[in-house]
């Protein structure tokens, strides 16, 4: 069922790499959100603005 509504075949993928994709993705936003406001409140910007700030700008182009 799932194999023909995302036509894994065809795309030359299978449900395990898309969960692993998925998973990777899902972690590297995570470390994002949490790394890159600290390291911008260490060159002198607030942190919580550039948290809410970047989850804005995620939402909204990725």
């Amino acid at each position: 069922m799932l194999n023909n509504f995302f036509k894994f075949k065809e795309n030359g993928t299978d449900f395990k790499t898309e969960i692993i994709a998925g998973v990777t993705t899902f972690l590297a936003m995570a470390y994002i959100l949490g790394v890159n406001p600290t390291m911008l409140a260490d060159a002198g910007m607030p942190q919580t603005s550039v948290f809410f700030q970047l989850q804005l700008y995620l939402v909204l182009h990725v």
